[in-house]
């Protein structure tokens, strides 16, 4: 699936299977942020990926009060650049993403992101590149 007309929140929106997330970015009011020139990856939890999490987590997380904590989970998930899956076959690496945190890439058995794996790579957007993940990162401690 490539398409590199419309950016990265238009493509999750016209998927259909991210409106968790696209709601999450929403409340955090990252839209315009995603919306940037970038180049972007963008590491996305499916509505599957959110399912799983706890009853009551994603509600709890889109309250005003906690827009920081959902803003550092959604940061979680965005890489500065665009890296292709291809660019990390065969490799392990800890990039930084866009709130300033590590996160652990291994591209020795498939792709995953800090344990989530990669199940739709290389959804090429305008301002970057969306990789489907099967979990929501979740900051560390």
């Amino acid at each position: 699936m490539t398409d590199t007309t419309h950016d990265i929140v238009d493509t999750a929106v016209a998927a259909g299977s991210f409106t968790t997330l696209v709601a999450a970015v929403t409340a955090a009011g990252l839209v315009d942020t995603l919306k940037g020139a970038g180049p972007f990856t963008v590491f996305a939890p499916s509505d599957d990926a959110f399912a799983v999490l706890p009853a009551g987590t994603v509600e709890d997380l889109v309250k005003p009060e906690n827009k920081d904590k959902l803003t550092a989970i959604l940061m979680l998930h965005v890489v500065p650049g665009k890296v292709m899956a291809s660019d990390v076959s065969g490799q392990v690496m800890d990039p930084a993403t866009a709130g300033g945190a590590t996160i652990h890439v291994d591209g020795t058995d498939g792709v995953t992101v800090n344990g989530a794996k990669v199940v739709t790579p290389d959804i090429a957007c305008s301002n970057g590149v969306i990789h489907v993940i099967d979990a929501v990162l979740l900051p560390k401690g």
